[in-house]
Protein backbone atom coordinates (compact mmCIF):
# COMPACT_ATOMS: atom_id res chain seq x y z
CA UNK A 1 0.00 0.00 0.00
CA UNK A 2 1.48 3.30 -1.02
CA UNK A 3 1.61 6.06 1.62
CA UNK A 4 0.35 9.44 0.58
CA UNK A 5 3.06 11.96 -0.16
CA UNK A 6 3.54 14.52 2.56
CA UNK A 7 2.48 17.94 1.45
CA UNK A 8 4.77 20.91 1.88
CA UNK A 9 3.55 23.15 4.68
CA UNK A 10 3.70 26.90 4.15
CA UNK A 11 6.13 29.09 6.26
CA UNK A 12 9.80 28.86 7.43
CA UNK A 13 11.25 25.37 7.62
CA UNK A 14 11.91 24.01 11.14
CA UNK A 15 15.67 23.68 10.63
CA UNK A 16 16.05 27.44 10.18
CA UNK A 17 15.28 28.00 13.87
CA UNK A 18 18.07 25.65 14.90
CA UNK A 19 20.43 27.32 12.46
CA UNK A 20 19.56 30.77 13.80
CA UNK A 21 20.20 29.64 17.37
CA UNK A 22 23.58 28.26 16.32
CA UNK A 23 24.56 31.51 14.63
CA UNK A 24 23.52 33.49 17.70
CA UNK A 25 25.63 31.27 19.94
CA UNK A 26 28.61 31.59 17.62
CA UNK A 27 28.28 35.38 17.57
CA UNK A 28 28.17 35.48 21.39
CA UNK A 29 31.19 33.20 21.49
CA UNK A 30 33.22 35.46 19.21
CA UNK A 31 32.12 38.55 21.15
CA UNK A 32 33.39 36.95 24.34
CA UNK A 33 36.67 36.05 22.63
CA UNK A 34 36.97 39.65 21.51
CA UNK A 35 36.35 40.97 25.01
CA UNK A 36 38.95 38.60 26.49
CA UNK A 37 41.58 39.54 23.91
CA UNK A 38 43.74 42.65 23.72
CA UNK A 39 42.26 45.23 21.39
CA UNK A 40 44.22 46.02 18.27
CA UNK A 41 42.96 49.23 16.69
CA UNK A 42 43.66 48.06 13.10
CA UNK A 43 42.03 44.66 13.58
CA UNK A 44 39.06 46.19 15.35
CA UNK A 45 38.49 48.58 12.47
CA UNK A 46 38.68 45.71 9.98
CA UNK A 47 36.28 43.52 11.98
CA UNK A 48 33.90 46.42 12.46
CA UNK A 49 33.85 46.99 8.72
CA UNK A 50 33.14 43.34 7.97
CA UNK A 51 30.36 43.20 10.56
CA UNK A 52 28.81 46.37 9.17
CA UNK A 53 28.70 44.76 5.75
CA UNK A 54 27.32 41.46 7.07
CA UNK A 55 24.60 43.00 9.25
CA UNK A 56 23.82 45.99 7.10
CA UNK A 57 25.20 48.64 9.49
CA UNK A 58 25.74 51.81 7.48
CA UNK A 59 27.81 53.86 9.97
CA UNK A 60 31.56 53.25 10.11
CA UNK A 61 33.05 53.34 13.61
CA UNK A 62 36.56 54.90 13.60
CA UNK A 63 39.17 53.20 15.72
CA UNK A 64 39.60 56.37 17.77
CA UNK A 65 36.01 55.96 19.00
CA UNK A 66 36.58 52.57 20.59
CA UNK A 67 35.00 52.93 24.04
CA UNK A 68 37.95 51.75 26.10
CA UNK A 69 37.58 51.96 29.83
CA UNK A 70 33.89 52.90 29.82
CA UNK A 71 32.52 49.44 30.49
CA UNK A 72 33.31 47.67 33.78
CA UNK A 73 33.16 44.31 31.98
CA UNK A 74 35.59 45.49 29.33
CA UNK A 75 37.95 46.85 31.96
CA UNK A 76 37.86 43.64 33.95
CA UNK A 77 38.79 41.54 30.92
CA UNK A 78 41.24 43.95 29.31
CA UNK A 79 43.81 44.90 31.96
CA UNK A 80 46.48 45.50 29.33
CA UNK A 81 44.68 48.57 27.94
CA UNK A 82 43.69 50.48 31.11
CA UNK A 83 42.53 54.05 31.19
CA UNK A 84 45.32 56.34 32.43
CA UNK A 85 44.89 57.11 36.12
CA UNK A 86 45.78 60.19 38.13
CA UNK A 87 48.56 58.33 39.93
CA UNK A 88 50.18 57.36 36.64
CA UNK A 89 49.94 60.94 35.41
CA UNK A 90 51.57 62.23 38.59
CA UNK A 91 54.27 59.56 38.36
CA UNK A 92 54.99 60.51 34.77
CA UNK A 93 55.16 64.21 35.60
CA UNK A 94 57.43 63.47 38.57
CA UNK A 95 59.73 61.39 36.38
CA UNK A 96 59.94 64.24 33.89
CA UNK A 97 60.72 66.75 36.67
CA UNK A 98 63.30 64.53 38.44
CA UNK A 99 66.28 65.63 36.30
CA UNK A 100 65.34 69.27 36.86
CA UNK A 101 65.11 68.74 40.62
CA UNK A 102 68.46 66.93 40.66
CA UNK A 103 70.03 69.80 38.75
CA UNK A 104 68.49 72.29 41.16
CA UNK A 105 69.80 70.38 44.18
CA UNK A 106 73.28 70.16 42.67
CA UNK A 107 73.29 73.88 41.95
CA UNK A 108 72.12 74.70 45.46
CA UNK A 109 74.72 72.35 47.00
CA UNK A 110 77.42 74.11 45.02
CA UNK A 111 76.02 77.47 46.05
CA UNK A 112 76.00 76.44 49.71
CA UNK A 113 79.60 75.21 49.52
CA UNK A 114 80.74 78.43 47.89
CA UNK A 115 78.82 80.56 50.39
CA UNK A 116 80.26 78.67 53.37
CA UNK A 117 83.78 78.86 51.98
CA UNK A 118 83.43 82.59 51.38
CA UNK A 119 81.95 83.14 54.85
CA UNK A 120 84.77 81.15 56.49
CA UNK A 121 87.39 83.13 54.64
CA UNK A 122 85.76 86.44 55.57
CA UNK A 123 85.40 85.39 59.21
CA UNK A 124 89.07 84.42 59.39
CA UNK A 125 90.08 87.76 57.87
CA UNK A 126 87.87 89.70 60.30
CA UNK A 127 89.36 87.84 63.27
CA UNK A 128 92.95 88.31 62.08
CA UNK A 129 92.45 92.02 61.44
CA UNK A 130 90.87 92.59 64.85
CA UNK A 131 93.62 90.75 66.71
CA UNK A 132 96.42 92.32 64.67
CA UNK A 133 95.13 95.80 65.47
CA UNK A 134 95.42 95.31 69.27
CA UNK A 135 98.59 93.18 69.22
CA UNK A 136 100.64 95.13 66.70
CA UNK A 137 103.49 95.95 69.10
CA UNK A 138 103.78 92.41 70.50
CA UNK A 139 103.73 90.92 67.00
CA UNK A 140 106.49 93.29 65.91
CA UNK A 141 108.63 92.40 68.94
CA UNK A 142 108.15 88.67 68.30
CA UNK A 143 106.52 87.99 71.67
CA UNK A 144 103.39 86.77 69.91
CA UNK A 145 102.64 85.05 66.62
CA UNK A 146 99.35 85.14 64.78
CA UNK A 147 98.49 82.22 62.50
CA UNK A 148 95.41 80.60 61.02
CA UNK A 149 94.22 77.54 59.14
CA UNK A 150 90.90 76.80 57.41
CA UNK A 151 88.69 77.32 60.48
CA UNK A 152 90.96 78.43 63.33
CA UNK A 153 92.85 81.52 64.39
CA UNK A 154 95.88 80.84 66.62
CA UNK A 155 97.56 83.36 68.93
CA UNK A 156 100.88 81.78 69.89
CA UNK A 157 102.50 83.16 73.05
CA UNK A 158 106.22 82.55 73.42
CA UNK A 159 107.60 81.82 76.88
CA UNK A 160 109.96 84.80 76.74
CA UNK A 161 108.29 87.85 78.26
CA UNK A 162 105.22 85.91 79.41
CA UNK A 163 106.35 83.30 81.98
CA UNK A 164 109.57 82.91 83.93
CA UNK A 165 111.39 79.64 83.28
CA UNK A 166 109.75 76.74 85.12
CA UNK A 167 106.92 78.94 86.43
CA UNK A 168 103.22 79.42 85.70
CA UNK A 169 103.09 82.96 87.14
CA UNK A 170 102.72 85.35 84.20
CA UNK A 171 104.41 88.73 84.07
CA UNK A 172 102.42 91.91 84.67
CA UNK A 173 102.91 93.16 81.12
CA UNK A 174 101.67 89.90 79.66
CA UNK A 175 98.50 89.99 81.76
CA UNK A 176 97.68 93.40 80.27
CA UNK A 177 98.11 91.91 76.77
CA UNK A 178 95.66 89.11 77.61
CA UNK A 179 93.02 91.66 78.64
CA UNK A 180 93.28 93.27 75.23
CA UNK A 181 92.98 89.87 73.59
CA UNK A 182 89.91 89.12 75.72
CA UNK A 183 88.17 92.29 74.52
CA UNK A 184 88.61 91.15 70.90
CA UNK A 185 87.63 87.52 71.53
CA UNK A 186 84.44 88.66 73.24
CA UNK A 187 83.28 90.20 69.95
CA UNK A 188 84.11 87.15 67.84
CA UNK A 189 82.19 83.84 67.64
CA UNK A 190 83.70 80.43 68.25
CA UNK A 191 85.13 78.25 70.99
CA UNK A 192 88.35 79.30 72.73
CA UNK A 193 90.90 76.61 73.54
CA UNK A 194 94.03 77.41 75.56
CA UNK A 195 96.86 74.89 75.12
CA UNK A 196 100.01 74.71 77.21
CA UNK A 197 103.22 73.19 75.77
CA UNK A 198 106.73 72.57 77.13
CA UNK A 199 110.04 71.18 75.91
CA UNK A 200 111.29 67.69 76.81
CA UNK A 201 113.52 68.75 79.71
CA UNK A 202 112.05 67.05 82.80
CA UNK A 203 110.89 69.20 85.68
CA UNK A 204 110.35 68.18 89.28
CA UNK A 205 109.57 70.86 91.85
CA UNK A 206 107.33 71.04 94.91
CA UNK A 207 104.67 72.68 92.71
CA UNK A 208 105.15 70.82 89.40
CA UNK A 209 105.84 67.11 89.44
CA UNK A 210 106.20 66.96 85.64
CA UNK A 211 105.86 68.96 82.43
CA UNK A 212 102.21 67.92 82.36
CA UNK A 213 101.56 69.94 85.50
CA UNK A 214 103.53 72.92 84.18
CA UNK A 215 101.79 73.02 80.78
CA UNK A 216 98.32 72.70 82.33
CA UNK A 217 99.10 75.36 84.97
CA UNK A 218 100.26 77.88 82.35
CA UNK A 219 97.16 77.28 80.26
CA UNK A 220 95.00 77.76 83.37
CA UNK A 221 96.79 81.03 84.19
CA UNK A 222 95.99 82.38 80.71
CA UNK A 223 92.36 81.27 81.04
CA UNK A 224 92.04 83.00 84.42
CA UNK A 225 93.43 86.23 82.96
CA UNK A 226 90.89 86.15 80.11
CA UNK A 227 88.05 85.50 82.55
CA UNK A 228 89.26 88.29 84.84
CA UNK A 229 88.38 90.80 82.11
CA UNK A 230 84.72 89.74 82.53
CA UNK A 231 84.14 90.02 78.78
CA UNK A 232 84.61 86.39 77.72
CA UNK A 233 81.96 83.85 78.68
CA UNK A 234 83.39 80.93 80.72
CA UNK A 235 81.37 78.42 78.63
CA UNK A 236 83.50 79.22 75.60
CA UNK A 237 86.86 78.37 77.21
CA UNK A 238 88.65 75.02 77.35
CA UNK A 239 92.05 74.42 78.98
CA UNK A 240 94.45 71.69 77.83
CA UNK A 241 98.03 70.79 78.77
CA UNK A 242 100.14 68.73 76.34
CA UNK A 243 103.57 68.83 78.02
CA UNK A 244 106.20 67.97 75.36
CA UNK A 245 103.94 65.73 73.22
CA UNK A 246 103.38 68.31 70.45
CA UNK A 247 106.69 70.00 69.70
CA UNK A 248 106.99 72.72 67.05
CA UNK A 249 110.68 72.09 66.50
CA UNK A 250 113.43 69.69 67.50
CA UNK A 251 114.31 69.38 71.19
CA UNK A 252 117.93 68.52 70.40
CA UNK A 253 119.18 72.12 70.35
CA UNK A 254 118.67 74.95 72.84
CA UNK A 255 117.63 77.46 70.17
CA UNK A 256 114.91 75.23 68.75
CA UNK A 257 113.89 73.91 72.16
CA UNK A 258 112.69 77.35 73.21
CA UNK A 259 110.12 77.30 70.39
CA UNK A 260 108.36 74.39 72.09
CA UNK A 261 107.81 76.32 75.35
CA UNK A 262 104.63 78.20 74.50
CA UNK A 263 100.94 78.79 75.17
CA UNK A 264 98.47 78.89 72.27
CA UNK A 265 95.11 80.65 72.34
CA UNK A 266 93.00 79.05 69.61
CA UNK A 267 89.76 80.56 68.32
CA UNK A 268 87.91 77.64 66.73
CA UNK A 269 85.24 78.73 64.21
CA UNK A 270 84.14 75.18 63.36
CA UNK A 271 80.91 75.37 65.36
CA UNK A 272 79.67 78.74 64.02
CA UNK A 273 80.53 77.79 60.44
CA UNK A 274 78.67 74.48 60.77
CA UNK A 275 75.63 76.29 62.18
CA UNK A 276 75.76 78.74 59.29
CA UNK A 277 76.05 75.88 56.79
CA UNK A 278 73.10 74.08 58.37
CA UNK A 279 71.02 77.22 58.08
CA UNK A 280 71.86 77.48 54.39
CA UNK A 281 70.97 73.84 53.80
CA UNK A 282 67.58 74.29 55.46
CA UNK A 283 66.85 77.17 53.12
CA UNK A 284 67.94 75.03 50.17
CA UNK A 285 65.73 72.11 51.28
CA UNK A 286 62.74 74.42 51.68
CA UNK A 287 63.27 75.74 48.17
CA UNK A 288 63.57 72.20 46.74
CA UNK A 289 60.38 71.13 48.53
CA UNK A 290 58.49 74.08 47.09
CA UNK A 291 59.65 73.15 43.58
CA UNK A 292 58.61 69.51 44.12
CA UNK A 293 55.16 70.65 45.26
CA UNK A 294 54.75 72.76 42.15
CA UNK A 295 55.05 76.08 43.99
CA UNK A 296 57.12 78.81 42.41
CA UNK A 297 60.29 79.10 44.54
CA UNK A 298 60.88 82.40 46.29
CA UNK A 299 64.40 83.83 46.41
CA UNK A 300 66.10 82.41 49.48
CA UNK A 301 67.04 85.10 52.00
CA UNK A 302 70.46 83.88 53.00
CA UNK A 303 71.98 85.17 56.23
CA UNK A 304 74.46 87.99 55.94
CA UNK A 305 77.95 86.58 55.48
CA UNK A 306 79.81 89.83 55.92
CA UNK A 307 79.49 90.34 59.67
CA UNK A 308 80.91 87.95 62.28
CA UNK A 309 77.87 88.60 64.47
CA UNK A 310 75.44 86.79 62.15
CA UNK A 311 76.66 83.34 63.14
CA UNK A 312 75.45 82.04 66.49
Amino acid sequence: MDLPEEEDKPGIPAWVVTFADLMSLLMCFFVLLLSFSEIDAAKFKQIAGELSKAFGVQRDVPATEIPMGTSPIFNSFSPSVPEPTLVENVRQETSQEAPQLDTLRADRESSVAQQVEQTTREQIEVSLDALSAVLQQELTEGRLQLEHDRKRVIVRVEEKGSFPSGSADMTTGFEEVLWRIADVLAELPGEITIEGHTDNIPISTPRFRSNWDLSAARASSVANALLASETVEPERIRVQGYADTRPRASNDWPDTRTLNRRVEIILDLTGPIQAYEEQLRKLMQAESDSVSAGIAPQPASLPDAGSPQVMP
